[in-house]
């Protein structure tokens, strides 16, 4: 089964929502009623649409997050049993601060085709449409997966760009990517659309690697399997970690995650910029009305769109 397609549209309008609650907070300093913000439109929008709806992905566990908590039921209890992985602001620093790609992001699956992902840190490693199945390992060195990225790229490896969360967990990874002289864009958040970059050809980004949060990798996978990227994770457990991962079901902790282990099936995905992105621009507020933009897929009908649209103030 596909999921139907007439919900495409119906989440593209979740995100867009979601973006416009964080609006008013951008460059205000508060990342935390710019997530409220978003939270709350959000979650009310998903709670008008016709659907069997779990967040399976969301903002925490119940006792963490007042809404859009993992395992919370949206929907009209008609239509469709979905499966929901968001993050209504992805980049909540960015909004505090008035910097680019803060984003409102969701992905949909049918019911059991989601990786219940705990709320820890995660190895990963992406890549874009152009290059062959698994050529690249968590497991292998640095500098071997830029060798074998450069020769299935057919580019000197200084041609290579790479992708690294700056984070001082990445000094290695850095120092490795500077002796070989690969290129490499920084982000300071933003793990989903980082990750996604690398297939989107006018990023020119050719490699996504480092560690950042697991939820996030589940949210990456969903757009590269719209895509046709690809990215390879691995959990990073504390004890304390492991035991709340054997409580949703992972019981070898050092298991290498492709796409198709954390996604299945058919796949819808939404982001909508709140700033300015690499992927769409911003929210942009014209009076009466907001501009929003969106980045939509759904893998099954191979839609591939970029979305302007309109939303009057109320």
């Amino acid at each position: 089964m596909s999921i139907n397609k007439i919900y495409l549209e119906k989440f593209i309008k979740s995100t867009e929502r979601a973006a416009i609650g964080a609006f008013p907070f951008i460059g205000k300093g508060d990342k935390t009623a710019a997530d409220q913000g978003s939270v709350d439109m959000m979650r009310k929008e998903l709670n008008s649409i016709e659907m069997f709806g779990e967040v399976v992905i969301g903002e925490g566990e119940m006792d963490e997050a007042p809404m859009l908590y993992i395992g919370e039921k949206v929907g009209k209890k008609a239509g469709q049993h979905l499966d929901i992985a968001l993050d209504p602001l992805e980049g909540t620093n960015f909004v505090a601060k008035n910097l680019p790609n803060a984003f409102s992001m969701i992905a949909v699956c049918e019911k059991g085709n989601i990786l219940s992902a705990p709320d820890t840190y995660m190895e990963k490693i992406a890549v874009g449409q152009s290059v062959p199945k698994n050529l690249l390992d968590l497991d292998f060195s640095v500098e071997k997966n830029i060798k074998l990225l450069a020769e299935a790229k057919k580019k000197d490896i200084n041609q290579i760009t790479a992708c690294v969360l700056k984070r001082s967990r990445h000094d290695k990874i850095i120092e490795s990517l500077e002796k070989l002289h690969v290129k490499i864009k920084y982000i300071s958040d933003g793990d989903v659309s980082g990750a996604i970059s690398v297939a989107d050809p006018k990023t020119g980004i050719d490699i996504y690697l480092g560690i950042g949060g697991g939820p996030e990798g589940v949210l990456a996978a969903a757009a590269l399997s719209c895509m046709g990227g690809q990215i390879q994770t691995r959990l990073v457990l504390d004890n304390e970690q492991k035991q709340r991962a054997q409580k949703i079901g992972i019981k070898d902790f050092k298991k290498k995650y492709y796409i198709e282990d954390m996604i299945k099936g058919d796949v819808m995905f939404c982001a909508s910029a709140i700033t300015n992105g690499d992927i769409v621009d911003g929210v942009k507020d014209l009076g009466n009305k907001y501009q929003v933009s969106t980045f939509a897929l759904h893998k099954e009908l191979k839609i591939f769109k970029k979305v302007k649209n309109f939303h009057l103030k109320k």
